[in-house]
């Protein structure tokens, strides 16, 4: 009996954008010789190098991280929050007042 193998359908992505730049010998060198040691196209090596740094990139830049005393400092804010100035209440009813409820 054959084995049959399960494949998983993916959606082709429409690759019809280019990126393009210039490298010193050296730097493309390097490039070529991590793309060949890990059996794959140079292009597909640069896109997914890319790809993966710009996801971590995004990813540190979206995520916030506290110092315990600031950890503290932010939930007993959102447990205990402060009553509101005279100044927001004066915000909110001049917003309530032009947008409306």
């Amino acid at each position: 009996m054959a084995r049959e193998r399960t494949k998983i359908e993916r959606k082709p992505r429409n690759r019809d954008e280019r990126l393009g730049f210039r490298l010193d010998e050296e730097s493309k060198d390097l490039i070529e010789q991590a793309a060949s040691l890990s059996r794959r196209k140079v292009s597909d090596f640069c896109v997914t190098a890319l790809l993966d740094t710009a996801r971590r990139v995004i990813a540190e830049h979206e995520t916030l991280a506290l110092s315990a005393r600031d950890r503290k400092a932010f939930f007993d804010t959102l447990m205990h929050p402060p009553e509101p100035s005279k100044r927001l209440q004066r915000a909110l009813a001049e917003h309530k007042r032009r947008v409306g409820s």
